[in-house]
């Protein structure tokens, strides 16, 4: 009898032991999957984990985690109705959980439901008050609702946290005004300026909400009696100028300009605001220079002058086309007052470049490699500079130092063009090897550079190597400039040494209608391709040419060529 109650008990057990024992392999592949997905994410082979926790949440629809992690990755692909519904899935299932729901309030912005993101910021922060930060995102959020008062509520919060101050105070009487509450406006002004009596910019900040609501009268006392205490108050002049500008009082107004110029406690910043505001009237009323210009010179004259005044005293003066000597007087005057004035050095290099003062060029951009190291330009004009005066050597270790300031944030332009240079000078060195290396950097940085492609696939050609991949880079080339007639010479030349004497007729010919310098070099190629086209009297024709062309010249390699020309003609037949 024991035997069989124990049996009876026994099946009647069996199905919780069967639940329990599915429920344990459930857990089990489960953990087996996420701790799997999680540890290929953090290998960083995110469509691996992505998989696997698609295949977490078909074990285990309820995971919190699953949800949050899958709402991440939908986020990144930019599926932010699938990440969003994650997201709120994974909050319904841990609502205590604040990562959660600062994750879904960030995807409620990223929707621009602005609505449904300041519920669930606020419900974050009533969770948190240590986190003071989400009062700032939650003021933005009523901002952008336009819910001023709610707005203005948040506002309120933060005061109770962290005391009155300018900016809360100034963000509360902005939205009164949005409100038209002129009154509580500037009540909160006053009230700022009363809890700080002895701070004068509170209280000039009073005056100038006085001025905003038409309270003239009322403003103008509150500055006089500021001035009063504290005469070089420069924030109280600013008010009582723009006050002087409103009554048309324009004799006291600029009394007032010059004074906050020269008040040594008026920052640099306001000073330049001052000076743009003064020039734009100027050129309001007719453009007069005088009165700036006397204002510049007073500031400049004055003890230990701002670098920045004296720059914006030579574009103004660059604005007015004054002389150019009298605006590089003012660019010498920056680089005494700050040596390391990159743009001021620079309009002066060019200055000279443009007046083909190669040793200026040259002097000012070695002193820029002492304070401006890392500045491109600098490197570009010094070697152009010895390049027109004919000194390659130093040119080139120009380019090279260049070079050796190149990042991956360099303009891809400038740093190809550098490239490009320096593979010219280093051909016309004789260190071919080198200059094809140069030129393959410079297309890496920009793959179509004209001149680089044009130069590279000529200097190919007259190897008579890599022929296929030179005539690729000079079509782009005639393809970008089509009537450049150096550019379809190269591309001629090409086809000639590929045995295409055909085709290369029909660009020299091109070549030579758009010739306009009478070039010996296109002359000579002309009659090499006539030649071998089997056109003698045509190619004899610019042989001729090329030889009257080239008669009086006296360098070596001129000479070795008029040689060839003349065996040519000669012998009326083409010669390498």
């Amino acid at each position: 009898m024991k035997e069989l109650r124990y049996y009876a008990l026994l099946l009647l057990l069996m199905p919780a032991l069967w639940c329990q024992a599915d429920d344990y392999e459930q857990k089990r592949r489960y953990d087996v999957c996420f701790l799997d997905a999680m540890m290929q994410r953090q290998k960083g082979n995110h469509d691996a984990a992505f998989h696997l926790l698609l295949h977490c949440r078909e074990i285990k629809p309820d995971a919190s985690e699953v949800s949050y992690f899958l709402g991440q990755y939908y986020s990144e692909m930019k599926m932010h109705d699938e990440a969003l519904a994650c997201f709120q899935k994974a909050c319904l299932l841990e609502p205590a959980n604040t990562t959660y729901m600062e994750t879904l309030a960030q995807a409620y912005i990223a929707k621009e439901d602005y609505t449904r993101a300041a519920e669930t910021m606020e419900q974050l922060y009533a969770a948190d008050k240590s986190r003071q930060d989400l009062l700032e995102t939650i003021y933005r959020l009523y901002l952008q609702l336009r819910s001023y008062d709610k707005a203005i509520e948040v506002l309120n919060r933060m005061e109770a946290i962290d005391g009155k101050s300018e900016r809360i105070s100034l963000a509360k009487s902005g939205l009164y005004i949005q409100m038209d509450d002129q009154e509580k406006a500037l009540k909160e002004i006053r009230e700022l300026s009363d809890q700080y009596p002895n701070d004068l910019n509170y209280r000039t900040l009073y005056a100038n909400t006085l001025m905003m609501n038409e309270e003239r009268e009322e403003a103008y006392e509150v500055l006089r009696a500021i001035l009063q205490e504290e005469p070089n108050n420069y924030r109280a002049q600013l008010s009582l100028r723009t006050y002087y500008q409103g009554e048309e009082d324009e004799e006291r107004a600029d009394s007032l300009t010059r004074s906050i110029l020269l008040n040594p406690v008026t920052s640099i910043e306001d000073k330049i605001s001052l000076m743009r505001q003064e020039i734009g009237q100027s050129e309001a009323s007719g453009g007069d220079s005088t009165r700036v210009m006397m204002l510049f010179h007073e500031l400049l004259a004055q003890p230990e002058p701002s670098a920045d005044m004296a720059e914006f005293c030579a574009a103004y003066m660059s604005l007015k086309k004054m002389p150019r000597d009298s605006i590089r007087q003012m660019l010498e005057f920056v680089l005494q007052l700050a040596p390391d004035n990159a743009s001021a050095r620079l309009q002066l290099v060019q200055y000279a470049w443009e007046d083909d003062n190669d040793d200026q060029v040259v002097s000012l951009c070695q002193a820029a490699r002492q304070y401006n190291p890392d500045e491109m330009a600098f490197y570009y004009y010094q070697g152009m500079s010895y390049f027109r005066k004919d000194d390659r050597d130093h040119a080139l270790e120009a380019f090279q130092n260049g070079i050796s300031v190149i990042t991956d944030e360099s303009n891809p332009a400038i740093a190809s063009d550098f490239y490009a240079i320096m593979g010219d000078l280093l051909h016309q060195k004789n260190r071919v090897k080198e200059a094809f290396a140069a030129y393959d950097s410079c297309l890496q940085w920009k793959p179509d550079n004209i001149s680089c492609l044009n130069n590279y696939a000529y200097y190919l050609s007259e190897l008579g190597i890599r022929l296929d991949e030179a005539e690729t880079m000079s079509f782009k080339t005639i393809k970008a400039e089509p009537k450049n007639a150096t550019y379809l010479d190269t591309y001629a030349w090409i086809l000639f040494m590929q045995e295409r004497y055909q085709e290369a007729r029909i660009y020299i010919d091109q070549t030579l209608q758009n010739d306009t310098t009478a070039s010996t070099v296109l002359l000579e190629h002309a009659g090499d391709i006539y030649a071998q086209c089997g056109e003698l009297e045509t190619a004899l024709k610019y042989w001729q040419q090329a030889l009257d062309a080239d008669a009086d010249s006296n360098t070596p390699s001129d000479k070795a060529r008029l040689k060839t020309l003349q065996r040519k003609i000669k012998r009326k037949k083409y010669i390498k």
